[in-house]
């Protein structure tokens, strides 16, 4: 019964700490309610408790920092954490410090409610070793946001960091995925060992098995001296396969042999080698109509998608793009650039743009500002001094009855006079530049892939890059 299970609720903010305690006592459960470290303690010595509730953030400390002194009183009693500071430091603490489970306010109130009742039959502390980071860590933490489309993965991090599970990124370029990769491999228990980056999409694909499982001396032309592959460099640390998705098809069926076997063989060569390597994989792309397409192993892809993460675009969390802008102009700093303050409408101004390239191509927008901006204060007339003035993304024609292409073109037609002869390419030409800037835009300026978005020849697309006068460079977010 929950009320063999008294709750210890930690909180000194009223209001939630009402709701939380009424909701608890509704599912039956005996709660005492103190607002600090050392009225914590105090009831921890009075009285025995079979789950706490704490706050980060209280009136006379850091809950997390203190939570030694619990676990010294309490050993085996699970401790759910609460917190405003909705951070990836706040929840890897939380997880390190062995904490049951972790909830950024605001949070669900049935998922907390839930959390409460399974700790309450929970007789073993959560697994891990108990770890706290340190303040110099905390300060290199490779994520930046509170917004609520970052805490679940926060959260999902935290959940694979002492373990060895396959996990796969996915997410529109420029949302950070290598740095997810990097901060799993860096926070989890396989930080001392080495993190190997390789994007499987900038290798020839005659040469991706060699670059990822090496190859002897003579396995082919130009093959004049063995090759230790990404695999065996990234033995006992984590192997981060970037841009999986555009593997080629027999490289796919290798390595699902070598993640299922945990061996791997050099091209060219007879002896199979034993590794023991993490897998993260990340793409861009959706696989599932490229499986039902046959161009990526379904297999495969169920064998990669054991811990899927999720990344959010920068239009679906810009809350944190002020964090974000802030947090680069410190790095332009430290690159030498001159030190920069945006002012509150600056920040505005960069909030509405559309940022089709995401994080990546923020901060090099806010690294272009820290060079260009004439005065020590970037604000909104310098924003759109230096990058532009931005369509808003709510005036785009809508491709439906209404709008689409024919409300488009009536309004070109409107604006635009064509001598005779002239409108059909005329018209074809203001057609074409704006779908081969999105293209461009969608891909960073890479033209291939663009060719590919646009289902067209490279050569077709550069000649007509060419022939519009369009500059590739302008959409690289490299």
């Amino acid at each position: 019964m929950p009320t063999t299970y008294p709750v210890l609720l930690v909180e000194d903010d009223a209001a939630i700490a009402t709701v939380i305690i009424a909701a608890l006592e509704d599912e039956g459960f005996a709660i005492a309610h103190c607002t600090s470290i050392a009225a914590r303690d105090k009831q921890l010595e009075q009285r025995r408790f079979g789950v706490m509730l704490t706050d980060v953030i209280l009136e006379d400390g850091d809950g997390l920092a203190s939570l030694s002194a619990v676990r010294d009183r309490a050993p085996d009693m699970p401790v759910i954490v609460l917190s405003a500071q909705n951070t990836l430091d706040t929840a890897v603490r939380a997880s390190e410090s062995e904490a049951f489970e972790y909830f950024p306010k605001p949070f669900d109130l049935d998922e907390l409610l839930h959390a409460v009742r399974q700790a309450a039959g929970a007789r073993e502390p959560a697994a891990g070793e108990s770890s706290a980071v340190s303040q110099t860590e905390s300060e290199k933490m490779p994520l930046v946001g509170r917004s609520p489309a970052m805490q679940g993965v926060y959260r999902m991090i935290t959940r694979v960091l002492r373990n060895d599970l396959t996990v796969l990124v996915t997410g529109e370029s420029g949302t950070g995925k290598e740095l997810v990769a990097e901060a799993i491999h860096e926070l989890g228990n396989r930080r001392t060992g080495p993190f190997v980056a390789v994007n499987t999409a900038a290798i020839p694909a005659d040469l991706v098995e060699s670059e990822l499982f090496g190859h002897e001396k003579g396995a082919f032309t130009g093959a004049i001296a063995q090759a230790i592959g990404k695999f065996e460099q990234a033995n006992g640390g984590t192997l981060f396969l970037d841009e999986i998705g555009d593997m080629p098809a027999e490289a796919q069926t290798r390595l699902l042999r070598a993640l299922q076997s945990g061996r791997i063989r050099r091209v060219g060569g007879r002896q199979e080698i034993a590794v023991n390597v993490r897998i993260i994989a990340a793409t861009n792309r959706d696989l599932t109509p490229m499986i039902a397409a046959g161009t990526f192993r379904e297999d495969l892809f169920y064998r990669l998608n054991v811990v899927p993460i999720v990344l959010p675009p920068l239009r679906e969390r810009r809350e944190d793009i002020a964090a974000l802008a802030q947090h680069f102009l410190g790095l332009a700093a430290e690159d030498g650039l001159p030190r920069r303050v945006l002012t509150a409408d600056g920040i505005e101004q960069l909030e509405q743009r559309n940022w089709r390239g995401n994080v990546r191509e923020l901060r090099n927008v806010v690294y272009r500002l820290a060079l260009m901006a004439r005065e020590e204060r970037i604000d909104a007339d310098c924003v759109n001094d230096v990058i532009g003035v931005e369509m808003a993304p709510n005036t785009v024609p809508q491709a439906d009855g209404q709008g689409g292409f024919g409300a488009a073109l009536t309004g070109w037609l409107a604006a635009e006079t064509p001598p005779p002869g002239a409108l059909y390419h005329r018209a074809l030409a203001a057609f074409e530049r704006p779908l081969i800037e999105y293209a461009l835009g969608r891909t960073g300026g890479n033209q291939l892939r663009a060719a590919q978005l646009l289902g067209i020849n490279r050569n077709t697309l550069r000649k007509r890059i060419g022939e519009l006068g369009l500059e590739p460079d302008r959409f690289s977010t490299t």
